[in-house]
């Protein structure tokens, strides 16, 4: 069998199309979380705790030019390096929201594939012959009269 072809049936297998349909979702899904957290948590959080905006978090690590502003994309800008900790929090908290979204949704998915309890089976009734070989059985082990 040729390479061609064995990468032919590789490709048009079910489980590898089903893995690129979930890459494709996984990925516009990642991008919901992450105007969830960006758009709506974060902006919760930094309200609780004085303001916060996690993405300005920063610290400086090399010298500011004069008149370069001292905000994250200025500094980048400008080619100063910085230490922007606060990224990090936001894909931190992104990841753990994602995280657990995905664990819910595993888990309904698992609770609705559950089979329902088996009911236990009735023997079928065993054949005639059967029952008749067995009486004759049952009658040879009884004593005479």
């Amino acid at each position: 069998m040729g390479m061609m072809q064995e990468f032919k049936e590789f490709a048009v297998k079910g489980n590898v199309i089903d893995l690129a349909v979930g890459v494709i979702i996984g990925a516009a899904f990642g991008k919901i979380v992450d105007s969830v957290v960006s758009d709506l948590i974060l902006p919760l959080v930094g309200a609780l705790f004085g303001k916060l905006d996690f993405s300005n978090l920063f610290v400086v690590l090399g010298t500011v030019p004069p008149g370069t502003a001292t905000t994250l994309d200025a500094l980048k800008k400008a080619g100063v390096p910085v230490f922007a900790y606060g990224n990090f929090i936001t894909v931190a908290v992104n990841f753990i929201i994602l995280a657990f979204i995905i664990f819910l949704m595993v888990k309904q998915i698992n609770r609705l594939r559950r089979a329902p309890p088996a009911v236990p089976a009735v023997a079928p009734a065993p054949p005639e012959d059967v029952v008749l070989l067995r009486e004759i059985r049952d009658s040879l082990r009884r004593p005479a009269p």
